[in-house]
């Protein structure tokens, strides 16, 4: 491979803001793909692929490279060799690579990539928790599929067409995919592809959502015609496959705390065709006290570390923090406690999290059925979901009822 100039600085920019502006990985990249409109698609994807790429062992190449944040552009032009170094590519004749050392760099890769810690390339606390959490064996195969890029998988909206004809139409549109085992709504990228670009997606057709979160929906076991609340709606992704499970029948009441997600799901629910949600930001407790023994369905996305999902959100293994973490499940206690109440007798509801973490799912689970407000409520079951065994996202989620 030849590296061209333009491209690397649009690398080395994106990896400043990243690093040293704390932005997030994702809207830095969407920016900088759209700097210069001759580039082409492998243009665009060396520049992705590779932010995330350093992004992802961020610790281990800091560490190859003997750099410390923050870093200054030289910082970062040493991390930029180390991975293409490690990649197998010449390094041009620039300044910025002037005296590096190929064999050194190599070498300390393979003294590195002995300890768990620099090899997945996460910081101490992580890996302590990981390892308290779930066990060193469970915690090494599970961190290690977090460092493999993500699939791109969709859901078929249902209330516009079928999973076959779907595939039929990308097929046209030179994008090829396949079925999902035991995931009846989904259909994986056999090949990346910008998906949003085909007349598919501007249809309504589908939605970019990994195989793992289209599980939750289904757990839920809504029927046309029901009242259902999404609490922890977000820019909607569940909440959309829940009106076509629903049929556009009955009616969904999307919650969040931020009015800008919900004004997203506004936009994509008019896209699929969905026309059965009602749309409510929590700006004090009363839209929950109203809801109060009205639901026969709730679902709660709980707010959560997210370290079942760190193959999408690299950057977080970064910007999360143990204190985030202790705040984060006094969340999802506070919001089982007081969003439960919302369930009418007979009713059921849905905890989930994109976290594999004992403490922020099954924990949670055990306090709240000894609580006051979960003693009306048993358990139907529970679902844990890890990525090194699914391939997919690693998420939880439990089914509850109300007696």
């Amino acid at each position: 491979m030849r590296l061209h100039r333009n491209l690397c600085f649009a690398v080395i920019d994106g990896l400043h803001e990243i690093f040293n502006e704390n932005e997030y990985a994702d809207k830095v990249v969407q920016v900088l793909l759209k700097r210069d409109k001759r580039w082409g698609s492998r243009d665009r994807g060396f520049v992705a692929e590779t932010i995330y790429e350093i992004v992802r062992y961020q610790r281990l190449y800091a560490e190859i490279a003997n750099v410390k944040m923050p870093y200054n552009r030289d910082n970062l032009w040493r991390l930029f060799a180390v991975w293409a170094t490690l990649k197998g590519i010449k390094l041009p004749d620039w300044k910025y690579f002037t005296d590096t050392p190929t064999r050194k760099i190599k070498g300390r890769f393979d003294e590195l990539s002995k300890i768990r810690k620099y090899r997945e390339s996460i910081p101490d606390w992580m890996d302590n928790l990981g390892i308290s959490e779930l066990g060193e064996s469970l915690w090494t195969k599970e961190i290690a599929i977090q460092n493999q890029q993500a699939d791109v998988i969709l859901r078929v909206n249902t209330l516009k067409t079928h999973k076959k004809d779907l595939q039929l139409k990308l097929q046209s549109e030179d994008i090829e995919t396949e079925f999902l085992p035991n995931h009846p709504y989904a259909l994986r990228l056999k090949k990346r592809a910008n998906v949003f670009k085909t007349e598919a997606f501007k249809n309504g057709w589908f939605e970019v959502q990994d195989a793992s979160s289209q599980l939750v929906a289904n757990f839920l076991d809504v029927k046309p015609g029901m009242k259902v609340v999404d609490v922890c709606a977000g820019a909607g992704g569940k909440t959309l496959h829940l009106a076509s499970l629903m049929e556009n029948k009955g009616q969904i009441i999307a919650m969040d705390i931020y009015e800008s997600k919900l004004k997203k799901l506004k936009v994509r629910a008019r896209r699929n065709g969905v026309h059965n949600i009602e749309l409510k930001t929590i700006d004090s407790t009363k839209p929950i006290k109203k809801l109060h023994g009205k639901a026969d369905r709730l679902l709660i996305d709980a707010p959560c570390s997210g370290l079942g999902v760190l193959r999408r959100n690299p950057d977080a293994k970064w910007k999360l923090e143990p204190q985030f973490i202790d705040r984060i499940k006094n969340t999802q206690k506070e919001v089982l406690r007081d969003y439960s109440k919302m369930v009418k007798n007979g009713g059921k509801m849905v905890y989930a999290t994109c976290s594999i973490l004992p403490s922020e799912n099954e924990n949670q689970i055990d306090n709240f059925l000894t609580s006051e407000e979960g003693k009306e409520f048993t358990l139907v079951k529970d679902k844990n979901v890890l990525a090194h065994t699914s391939g997919f996202d690693g998420f939880y989620m439990a089914l509850l009822e109300k007696r």
